[in-house]
């Protein structure tokens, strides 16, 4: 997997990050904020895509930052996004980070070899190109 471009990732929480145990906080899955913490060092834009609204959605990014996760976005493609009902609430982001993947989750281990391991993953993963990549 090509991690040299920075990428955007979006990133589930309860049984993802967390083992699940909603509507509370369960306990963080083996590596998920080594791994975060290693992508964001790369300079990758982690964005939390999650169920959770209101007071349980505050708690969990609270939660993420008590161990060093400070997301570039919370349940929004970009921080200044408004969600009005105008438009889909379906975020822009390179790669889902989630338990309900399609042959379920592979865990941080896995992931953090694709990461580190550029010969560990068969299938390459190429930037979408965007609107702006067109002006270049």
């Amino acid at each position: 997997m090509n991690f040299n471009d920075a990428l955007i990732i979006a990133v589930d929480f309860d049984g993802t990050i967390v083992e699940d145990a909603y509507p509370k906080i369960g306990k963080p899955i083996l590596f998920a904020f080594e791994t975060l913490k290693k992508l964001q060092e790369e300079g990758h834009r982690l964005i939390l895509w999650t169920y959770r609204s209101g007071d349980k959605l505050d708690e969990a990014v609270k939660f993420c930052e008590e161990h060093g996760i400070h997301f570039y976005a919370v349940n929004k493609s970009f921080p200044e996004e408004e969600f009005d009902g105008a438009v889909s609430r379906k975020i822009h982001a390179d790669l889902f980070i989630d338990d309900r993947n399609v042959g379920g989750f592979m865990g941080w281990g896995e992931i953090y070899q694709l990461l580190v391991n550029s010969d560990a993953s068969p299938i390459p993963i190429e930037k979408k190109k965007s609107f702006f990549d067109f002006l270049k």
